[in-house]
């Protein structure tokens, strides 16, 4: 493999594999869902390969956008658009920065509300922080008038939404001549006015939420059954390609969706395909695929 299909593969990036899903040829649906190339680019948030890592402070060079086998794709849909700035470098479609915005807005506040809800976080602590994005909006009276905690961190959520999308929206507008030059080179919610209400949301959620207890148990738990899957599959599809798959691989490889393309010559491609089928499975799928290849189910 060449350096850059190695980092693609080490560094496997949930937005390519996005990007991939939404343009992959199969038969009978030559060109994947054939969207159209603005809305093809405005998916991209980071429209780069997976090298160099993080050349730059520039938002849209943080992480990776395309695989190398889609590389040629996003190509052309980035000559279509013209977003090339002639040094080789793409530029964002200026409708990337609401979507990323919409995206940061979501994840930000209701990974917050589901925390409250589960008890992760104390209902009077984390609703100081939610009064604090909404205090020129709330309606008093009615929020008083909830009486218990999922329906006034409802109410909150709702509000604190509609507060960051007018935000965006604003800096959007303020900044648009800069955007689509393709100068702007931070996110939108980083200009925000309510950043610090924001810096302050994910720092309680980081501590009180993606580090409990349970998270980090079933990231345990996932990091074994992801190696396994890989591992296993990956023996399985390699071993059937140089012709040397024995009854068990044959068995294993039945379990991969017709869809998946293995008859490549490319290592590469062959790996990438296996990554792309891991990636696509549900907490559940993945957790009954193992329990079938490790014998769990049936003990």
């Amino acid at each position: 493999m060449s350096k850059i299909e190695f980092q693609d593969l080490c560094d496997f990036e949930g937005n390519a594999n996005g990007f991939k899903i939404l343009t992959q040829s199969r038969p009978g649906r030559e060109g994947g869902l054939r969207l159209s190339y603005a809305t093809l680019g405005a998916f991209v948030k980071y429209p780069k390969g997976s090298l160099p890592v993080k050349p730059t402070s520039r938002v849209a060079d943080k992480k990776y956008g395309f695989f190398q086998n889609e590389k040629n794709i996003y190509d052309e849909i980035a000559t279509e658009l013209d977003l090339k700035n002639g040094n080789g470098i793409y530029l964002r479609h200026p409708l990337t920065f609401l979507v990323e915005a919409a995206d940061d807005i979501c994840y930000t506040i209701i990974d917050f509300e589901d925390g409250i809800n589960l008890g992760l976080i104390e209902e009077d602590y984390a609703l100081e922080y939610l009064i604090n994005l909404v205090r020129n909006t709330i309606n008093t009276k009615k929020y008083n008038s909830l009486n218990n905690t999922p329906d006034r961190v409802s109410y909150l959520r709702a509000l604190s939404i509609n507060t960051l999308i007018n935000d965006a929206v604003k800096i959007f507008l303020d900044n648009e001549d800069e955007i689509l030059k393709g100068s702007f080179q931070t996110s939108l919610l980083k200009r925000s006015e309510y950043s610090a209400q924001i810096s302050d949301i994910l720092k309680i959620s980081i501590e009180k939420i993606y580090q409990s207890k349970e998270v980090i148990e079933k990231e345990v738990a996932g990091y074994n059954i992801i190696n396994k899957l890989l591992d296993t599959f990956i023996c399985s599809v390699n071993s059937s390609f140089a012709g040397t798959n024995t009854s068990y691989d044959d068995l294993i490889l039945k379990l991969l969706p017709s869809t998946i393309n293995l008859n490549q010559n490319s290592l590469y491609s062959r790996l990438l395909e296996v990554c792309h089928f891991v990636a696509s499975l549900s907490d559940r799928k993945a957790l009954n695929v193992y329990n079938k290849i490790t014998g769990v189910e049936y003990q």
